[in-house]
């Protein structure tokens, strides 16, 4: 029987404090985390996001150095969503700093928790940085889906950012698009590459096209 998000979250939070460390029940930051990943603002970046992004992880787990820490990140890294600001993984990392310190989580691995947070900002990990890849390639797996699913993903962004009349949200959305067809790799893991990355720029590029034209 599959295990709920909240059985997901104490176990990652009891692997990452360790079993003698003292700390609150972790059932509660739980509920907290997942009432701000229902919040109405969000169609796209929603609890369906959150266990897809937990799922891509757990397939890519061989590749990581501290999986507990990739699990915590993926949990905190969309947890501040409001589209209309630029500020939201910033303000993720510093919520994940402060319930990650009262949940008894030892502070080099909640800094890395964080660290792992910002590398959402623009997916792009050091070459050699293990578990930035996992969490990055688990975030962007998204645009290595069928042509269906990734339809689906992008009408739901366009609904978040609903308030942006249609040029000026072409606009920014073909700049995005350019930045991540830049990279010289969409997936850094072996089997996130092998997986996601053709399909990947298909999708990218099919859009991109399609605000363009």
């Amino acid at each position: 029987m599959a295990i709920t998000l909240q059985e997901r979250w104490t176990r990652t939070v009891d692997a990452a404090r360790g079993t003698d460390a003292d700390g609150p029940q972790p059932g509660p930051y739980a509920d907290e985390l997942l009432k701000r990943w229902s919040e109405p603002q969000r169609r796209y970046h929603t609890v369906t996001h959150l266990t897809a992004v937990l799922d891509r992880v757990d397939e890519l787990a061989g590749h990581a150095e501290d999986l507990a820490a990739v699990r915590l990140a993926a949990w905190f890294h969309d947890a501040v969503y409001l589209p209309e600001r630029s500020t939201n993984e910033e303000r993720s990392a510093r919520l994940a700093e402060r319930a990650l310190a009262e949940l008894g989580v030892p502070a080099a691995r909640t800094a890395e928790v964080v660290r792992l947070v910002l590398l959402t900002v623009d997916h792009d990990p050091a070459p050699g940085d293990r578990d930035g890849e996992v969490l990055c390639d688990a975030d962007l797996a998204v645009l290595g889906g069928t042509p269906e699913a990734y339809a689906t993903y992008a009408a739901e962004v366009r609904q978040e950012y609903g308030f942006v009349p249609g040029e000026a949200f072409r606009t920014g959305r073909a700049d995005v698009l350019r930045q991540l067809l830049a990279l010289p790799r969409l997936f850094r893991t072996p089997q996130g590459y092998e997986r996601w990355e053709r399909t990947a720029r298909h999708n990218l590029t099919t859009e991109l096209a399609l605000l363009t034209t």
